[in-house]
């Protein structure tokens, strides 16, 4: 377990103690006036408080119970997006793993740095392809190859992770509809479109597939809305596949990154302030007045201290995306994520949006 777990269950423990303050405290008071106000019965409040707790321990216990492994020899995985961070990190990681990797590369045809050190492993459990998930021929292209290279097509193709991805930034009215075409065009019609392509092999194999999406499928944040609405998509997209690939036996699960930008390589500082400026010198002239030039500085410096303060540890993910692939039992979604962003991811999702508003204002 990393040091970002310890520190996660050491905060679910001090949380589990004042619960249990909490409910000895003032729970049953709450109850008792409820219990009166609908003419129920008093027993009912014991009941109550019993499930409560109950709940909350199987929240903590559940994920820490072995749910067995799948035997990994002769299954093969197809991860999109390797040309670096995750995707890189992952091809190798599988690999060591025991599975057959086919390793999807926008570059690899322009001889990709990623492509080619993936290729000097040179080992028939490594296999690199050409693809670019925006583009029906070569996802047909990489099918085809797939399919070729197994060796028993008819059993299929273990699993899909749909890595590839891009991100950018800005606030609605400086973002151009090009660029909303293009963070979704990537993160969600390009996971669209490998699940489709690859989606009968992996009925065939009744495996997994795994989808990279990000704690911003879940919460909206200012100045991310093109990256929040491609994430919100495949979050939707993997659970409507989820409750339809049940009878196949095909299991889907959502990987919620965190803030790992680091990691994945999408945006760098200089990255940031190539964006920024082309995104001022595009906004309407009104836009300009109405927003000024340092209200737009100060948006671009925080998203440079996103970059900054991002990990660069990709463990955690590394780990969920693994144990989604290898688990008999894997969870629909995974949180790889710090105790900061995991906190407010929840805090978000499920309290009122008022209060939700009040607590972060963007």
């Amino acid at each position: 377990m990393s040091k970002v777990s310890y520190v996660q269950m050491t905060f679910m423990v001090l949380f589990s103690f004042l619960l249990t303050l909490g409910l000895g405290l003032w729970l049953p008071e709450v109850l008792c006036a409820f219990v009166q106000l609908f003419g129920l019965k008093e027993d009912m409040v014991t009941h109550s408080i019993v499930l409560i707790y109950l709940v909350f321990v199987l929240y903590l216990a559940v994920p820490s119970l072995p749910r067995g492994t799948v035997k990994v020899k002769d299954k093969a995985v197809l991860i999109t997006g390797c040309d670096k961070g995750i995707g890189f990190a992952l091809a190798k990681h599988l690999h060591t793993k025991g599975f057959t990797v086919f390793a999807g590369c926008l570059l690899k045809d322009k001889n990709g740095e990623g492509a080619q050190t993936l290729e000097k492993m040179k080992c028939e459990r490594m296999k690199v392809l050409q693809m670019n998930v925006c583009t029906d021929e070569e996802v047909r292209q990489a099918m085809d190859f797939v399919k070729s290279q197994l060796k028993e097509p008819e059993k299929g193709l273990w699993g899909v992770v749909n890595n590839a991805g891009i991100s950018t930034f800005g606030d609605v009215e400086f973002t151009t509809m090009a660029s909303y075409k293009e963070v979704a065009d990537v993160n969600l019609w390009g996971t669209v479109r490998v699940t489709k392509a690859f989606l009968p092999l992996i009925r065939r194999a009744r495996g997994r597939v795994v989808n990279i999406s990000s704690m911003f499928g879940r919460m909206s944040t200012a100045s991310h809305s093109a990256y929040c609405i491609s994430n919100y998509g495949v979050e939707a997209f993997s659970d409507c596949l989820r409750y339809e690939q049940k009878r196949w036996g095909v299991k889907v699960s959502i990987i919620e990154l965190g803030n790992y930008i680091a990691a994945t390589g999408f945006l760098t500082r200089d990255h940031v302030e190539s964006i920024a400026d082309k995104m001022w010198s595009e906004a309407a002239e009104i836009v300009q007045e109405d927003y000024g030039k340092s209200y737009f500085d100060r948006q671009t410096l925080t998203m440079k201290s996103f970059c900054s303060s991002s990990s660069k540890d990709m463990s955690l993910m590394i780990d969920a995306i693994t144990d989604a692939l290898t688990s008999r039992y894997p969870y629909s979604r995974y949180e790889p994520m710090d105790v900061y962003w995991w906190l407010r991811l929840h805090i978000l999702a499920y309290l009122p949006t008022p209060i939700a508003d009040w607590l972060y204002k963007n």
